[in-house]
């Protein structure tokens, strides 16, 4: 499954929101690219996508949940990449 959280953080003059999956990496780059997210926006293990692909995000699928949602629903599926422990 797909999750997107409301646009509530600011950088670069928008708000942004962030896309998870709780299946795979491979699901949520599938998804990112439908709703025209490039590949720059993925951070270890979500894409931060700017608030006017939030809207393409649900009327795709994906389920709209609060932001402290996305950090759980990836650890509960073994997809969470926390920032300290990150090789990137």
């Amino acid at each position: 499954m797909i999750y997107v959280d409301r646009a509530r953080w600011p950088a670069h003059g928008r708000l942004w929101a962030h896309l998870v999956s709780d299946v795979s990496y491979a699901e949520l780059h599938v998804f990112a690219e439908m709703i025209g997210a490039p590949p720059r926006g993925f951070d270890r293990d979500h894409y931060d996508i700017p608030a006017a692909r939030v809207p393409w995000a649900i009327w795709l699928g994906a389920d709209l949940v609060e932001s402290r949602e996305i950090a759980a629903r990836l650890r509960a599926a073994g997809l969470r990449r926390p920032k300290h422990l990150s090789h990137r």
